[in-house]
């Protein structure tokens, strides 16, 4: 996989490793983002995206990572106070963003390493004093997935509750029926699980969410959902696409509806069974607690105590594999294994073979 046989391999938990066809697809010559050539890519991949999200609405492309969709949801859809479900990293930030973005917001501050549950969010939202939820499915800093199917099943119970769901590293790794769960916007980023390169997001959103957005002022431009809404009745974006990424995407979908979906969860659920046979043969723990692990990388508690950043080290000068170190207040304390995108029985396999040969030799 990648460009160059020789470059360091990642098993990070993104960027991930681009395949020879996706970087081929990036070099499609290029095509005016105001032509029919450019209709007719934005509208070929619709019904592809639309079953990747599970739904009938809109699938939308944004030229940002996914935290400009973040962000832009909290401008859309916040009127009075955004409860912010913070378990990790990245969940944590969401609460930053809504203040910067002028929102009244209050964290629901869950410890790392565990997961968001239903009742938790029932508990603050039944008091009225909230219109809008944010949660980071699978929060890639701890490895924990959260029961989005138990919370999209709360959604429906407070429809006047707007809620946001990110995906970043969970979508296309495990399913995310938008539709079948209820939430009002499903959100992800290009360089996770899709193994496409950073800088395109991908989100979807309920027509209850665009009813609200219709309400709110100070939307903004760049982000605003009914500008979206209305390019895209036209096959258009509200401003100029990432084409490039665009046409790595369409690829990225063949290539994902060849496996098929059911085949693609499949094959990355038993990948990271794979490493995770490997934490338990090594004698390290899981960061996540058991039913809450995430499918699409691992979080590995350094409960031994080895030298991460040694460990690290020889993986990379080795066997040109890099892993992550931990992230945040976790760093050093954990480690992170990737198996999302394209890799395969053997790839996760010879990567386990590197991580035992470097632990040996720790």
């Amino acid at each position: 996989m990648g460009a160059k046989t020789d470059h360091i391999r990642l098993y990070i938990p993104g960027p991930i490793e681009v395949s020879d066809k996706t970087f081929e697809a990036l070099a499609t010559p290029m095509i005016g983002h105001r032509s029919k050539d450019f209709q007719s890519l934005y509208a070929g991949i619709q019904p592809m995206l639309q079953e990747a999200f599970g739904t009938r609405q809109p699938v939308f492309l944004s030229t940002s990572s996914a935290w400009g969709v973040m962000e832009g949801a909290i401008r859309n859809l916040v009127k009075t106070k955004v409860l912010n479900c913070c378990n990790g990293a990245f969940s944590d930030k969401w609460l930053d963003v809504s203040r910067r973005c002028g929102k009244e917001a209050e964290a629901l501050q869950v410890e790392w390493g565990q997961p968001i549950r239903a009742a938790q969010i029932e508990e603050k939202i039944k008091t009225g004093e909230f219109d809008t939820v944010t949660l980071v499915h699978n929060e890639t800093s701890t490895g924990v997935m959260s029961p989005l199917d138990e919370i999209g099943e709360l959604s429906r119970r407070y429809p006047d509750v707007m809620f946001i769901a990110d995906s970043v590293s969970g979508f296309s790794v495990v399913p995310t029926p938008f539709d079948a769960l209820g939430i009002d916007v499903l959100l992800t980023g290009s360089q996770k699980a899709l193994a496409l390169p950073p800088g395109l997001g991908l989100f979807t959103v309920s027509d209850a969410a665009f009813a609200r957005a219709e309400t709110v002022n100070d939307r903004g431009y760049y982000f605003d959902f009914i500008e979206f809404r209305a390019n895209q009745k036209n096959d258009m974006t509200p401003s100029t696409p990432v084409i490039p990424h665009i046409y790595a995407l369409r690829s990225k979908l063949d290539d994902i509806f060849a496996e098929g979906l059911e085949n693609r969860y499949a094959r990355h659920a038993k990948l990271n069974a794979m490493v995770h046979d490997w934490v338990s043969a090594n004698g390290f723990e899981f960061f996540a607690p058991e039913g809450f692990r995430s499918k699409a990388l691992t979080c590995v508690s350094n409960n031994r105590g080895i030298d991460t950043a040694a460990f690290l080290g020889l993986l990379k000068t080795n066997h040109r594999i890099a892993i992550d170190g931990g992230y945040g207040k976790i760093k050093g304390k954990t480690f992170r294994i990737s198996n999302m995108g394209d890799e395969t029985e053997e790839s996760i396999g010879g990567v386990i073979a590197a991580l035992d040969d470097s632990l040996a030799k720790l």
